[in-house]
């Protein structure tokens, strides 16, 4: 990939961790964090079986590394348990007393479980599957709300063998129609609905709709959470309480796993096309999730720690259930929306649980960020020793209103990059080593070779945009997409031989840092020149009267792409003309005539799904009116879409 056109963002700013804080940390600093990096290099297998020794095994392994082509296996031979390693271990070394789970209702009730409490309930719904005549290796759907259950039903398909499958909850009927019959599964976790910002969404009504079409499905178990109406099947569905209440034993051994078993399957999205079931292993995905979350979130025995993602996602399997209790930590849960029943809700359940490690999204953020400074301090965040972000690039602007409103000015902040096809986090600062740079995601974590090529495999210069690549293979990867190795292989190894493909692009500063740029998928060709829109986006909400903005291609007869900006302005703001030709000329100041949007619309809110990312391909086609929208279930505000139709920029 060619990018001739160099970005003009040079951050300047440098955050250095406290003395304080670094005298406390895992890694105390840079000098060190670069001796353990270099020796996880030059010994990248005996690094990660060193780091594997913090594990509970039933037998070790043989061989740590097996390497086919662009397929790899980690810990052959090794036998182990994913849930035994949440649980059992932490029971067995004298947490059992300790809270494992806080959950936070929408209505804000609370509900807290100890380690030795959630391992009674995964027991006992262990017995519940296996009541149901699942044998290991079958496939079990989670289609749910942000409740306990939840955690209790994947961790409960982890200790009996079984491989799960998590669905969003805000998925459609027919989005988990084709991910049930791809992998084929023979059971269903569903509650009869779940809440979203004070309304009912009727999750076991569209289990019905997508189980017309899925025959594998032979068992559906719902959990009773809202208490709407629904159908339940003769001899199909069973209640989850029911279920529960019969169980005879409270107790189930965890079954021993083969360090290559599968664990999961998550699908990812896609916005065309079938999406790939990414399928991810026990021993290599449960040790890289660990020694991320040790490290990157420099985890204390004392801290209340909150992910604000679903478990849905990626980032709630790794970072609100598997690295987190396999660290014994205490992990938030919770059900609602950022900004229900008010912006501040978030500020509100810091405050409430004394949460000291917070990590969301760039678009919570950035939404947050619209309702002003009032609401984050209107509330007691003294509790909050770190800051977190995830899902995609932070620009600068948005940075620094965290780290100055949310974290007054003492929290590091984890600008993390990974994917669903990473297993865990692969560039990000370790708080208390790497001096933080506004936007910047830093270096790589340990173990991992991160660099930018050029379309013909050659290194991308300082600051030149290229693809972002892994050139060795680490425990956390995935190993395959689920019955489609072909495409795995064309998708993540067909560009550069045996190097892994990101999909982002990105480029590196003179100072080794890296800034990502979006994907792929998400550059816009200007007259030749390709401009990552995160980078665009990012120099729009650098103007003051800006608190978010979206940027699309449309086409243009002389330049080929032109680009299109949704703008959403902070509060008390006049939309004026005056203020799109302001901006227009302030995109231009800071990046380049070349990258100015050619039309502004002013928005008052963007088309977001329920985990706050926003949905480019409506915007995409509400620029080019084409009314193409696709499957628009999955929004918070579908409404959002008419408004911003009407409000079309001609």
């Amino acid at each position: 990939m060619k990018d001739e056109f160099k970005s003009l963002l040079k951050e300047k700013r440098v955050f250095k961790p406290s003395k304080e804080f670094s005298k406390n940390a895992h890694i105390k600093s840079i000098q060190e964090y670069k001796k353990i990096y270099n020796y996880s290099i030059k010994n990248s297998e005996k690094f990660w079986a060193e780091k594997a020794e913090q594990l509970h095994w039933f037998k070790k392994w043989n061989k740590i590394l097996t390497k086919n082509g662009c397929f790899f296996k980690w810990f052959e031979g090794g036998k182990i348990n994913v849930c035994y390693n949440c649980l059992d271990k932490n029971i067995e070394e004298g947490r059992g007393n300790k809270i494992a789970i806080i959950w936070e209702a929408e209505d804000g009730q609370a509900k807290k479980y100890t380690y030795s409490k959630l391992l009674d309930e995964v027991s006992k719904f262990s017995n519940v599957l296996k009541s149901h005549n699942l044998k290991k290796g079958d496939r079990v759907c989670l289609y749910m709300p942000m409740i306990p259950e939840l955690a209790i039903a994947m961790l409960a398909c982890a200790r009996t063998g079984l491989i799960h499958s998590i669905v969003f909850g805000g998925f459609s009927s027919e989005s988990l129609k084709d991910r049930i019959n791809d992998c084929k599964a023979k059971l269903v976790v569903t509650s009869d609905g779940s809440f979203r910002n004070g309304k009912v969404i009727p999750s076991k009504e569209n289990v019905d709709a997508a189980l017309n079409d899925c025959p594998s499905v032979k068992k559906v178990i719902v959990v009773k959470r809202c208490n709407n109406k629904i159908s339940m099947k003769n001899k199909r569905d069973h209640w989850w309480h029911d279920e529960m209440s019969q169980v005879r034993y409270h107790e189930f051994k965890a079954v021993e796993m083969c360090s290559e078993d599968t664990l999961f399957i998550l699908y990812t999205s896609g916005t065309t096309g079938k999406p790939k079931g990414v399928l991810h292993t026990q021993a290599g995905y449960l040790l890289y999730t660990y020694q991320t979350f040790k490290w990157v979130f420099d985890t204390k025995d004392e801290d209340i720690y909150w992910c604000t993602a679903d478990i849905g996602w990626i980032t709630g399997h790794s970072y609100i259930i598997y690295g987190a209790l396999a660290n014994g930590a205490t992990s938030l849960m919770y059900e609602g929306a950022p900004t229900y029943p008010n912006p501040g809700r978030f500020w509100q359940v810091v405050e409430k649980h004394n949460v000291t490690i917070f990590y969301t999204a760039p678009t919570a953020i950035r939404a947050l960020m619209v309702y002003g400074d009032k609401w984050p301090k209107s509330h007691n965040l003294k509790s909050l020793r770190l800051l977190g972000t995830v899902g995609e690039p932070i620009n600068p602007e948005a940075w620094m209103w965290y780290y100055n409103v949310v974290g007054n000015k003492h929290c590091p902040i984890v600008d993390t990059w990974w994917q669903t096809e990473t297993g865990g986090i692969l560039i990000t600062p370790l708080p208390g080593a790497i001096p933080l740079k506004p936007g910047s995601a830093t270096h790589s974590f340990p173990g991992i070779v991160a660099d930018v090529l050029k379309d013909d495999g050659t290194k991308a210069k300082t600051d030149e945009g290229g693809y972002l690549v892994i050139k060795k293979p680490w425990p956390g990867m995935l190993r395959t997409i689920w019955n489609n190795p072909k495409r795995y292989r064309e998708t993540y190894f067909g560009k550069f031989k045996n190097i892994y493909l990101a999909g982002d692009s990105a480029r590196i500063d003179k100072d080794g840092y890296f800034w990502i740029m979006g994907r792929l998928d998400d550059v816009i060709k200007v007259a030749g020149h390709r401009l990552g829109t995160a980078e665009v986006e990012s120099h729009i909400v650098s103007h003051k009267a800006v608190a978010e903005a979206a940027v699309v291609p449309i086409q243009d007869e002389i330049k080929g792409q032109a680009i299109y900006a949704f703008v959403t302005l902070k509060k008390g703001i006049l939309a004026t003309e005056n203020l799109k030709q302001e901006i227009t000329g302030h995109v231009a100041n800071k990046m380049g005539s070349i990258a100015k949007p050619s039309k502004i619309q002013f928005t008052d809110d963007m088309p977001k799904t329920r985990s706050g990312k926003i949905m480019r391909r409506v915007l995409k086609s509400i620029a080019e009116g084409t009314k193409e929208y696709g499957n628009i279930s999955t929004l918070s505000d579908p409404n959002v879409v008419e408004k911003l139709e009407r409000g079309r920029s001609s």
